[in-house]
């Protein structure tokens, strides 16, 4: 049983602060635990937009404070994303996250992330992997 709170990771390098300066991302289960998924608290900053295409995960966000407007680039709809709303990127959909209030998050993606990615120039997380124990 594994319990921690995302106060305990602060500072952490389960603490990620986006290269682009638009996110930073508390990690509190990752690909080292080996449970098949990763969860995550991430907060979007008011102001910014993050163009996302994530070709190698899934994943689910659930809003749980803040306003956001997500534009699915594979239809050209945008969507409202506010406390409560949940979105699935269940055909790696590429996606822009344009933040109107200060967004935070928890998504969870499959395959778990290491907590050492960053989006790339094409808003990619590389697929990376923990070495096998022996």
């Amino acid at each position: 049983m594994i319990v921690r709170s995302f106060k305990d990771i602060e500072g952490t390098d389960r603490h990620v602060r986006s290269a682009s300066g638009t996110w930073e991302s508390k990690r509190i289960v990752l690909a080292r635990e080996r449970v098949g998924f990763s969860l995550h608290e991430t907060i979007l900053y008011k102001g910014t937009e993050t163009s996302m295409w994530y070709a190698n995960h899934i994943e689910a966000v659930v809003c749980v404070e803040g306003a956001a407007e997500l534009t699915d680039h594979e239809t050209g709809r945008t969507f409202a994303i506010t406390p409560g709303t949940m979105y699935l990127l269940d055909g790696h959909e590429r996606h822009t996250l344009r933040v109107l209030e200060d967004f935070r998050c928890l998504c969870v993606f499959n395959p778990p992330v290491t907590g050492r990615e960053d989006h790339d120039e094409n808003g990619v997380y590389p697929l990376l992997t923990e070495p096998e124990e022996v």
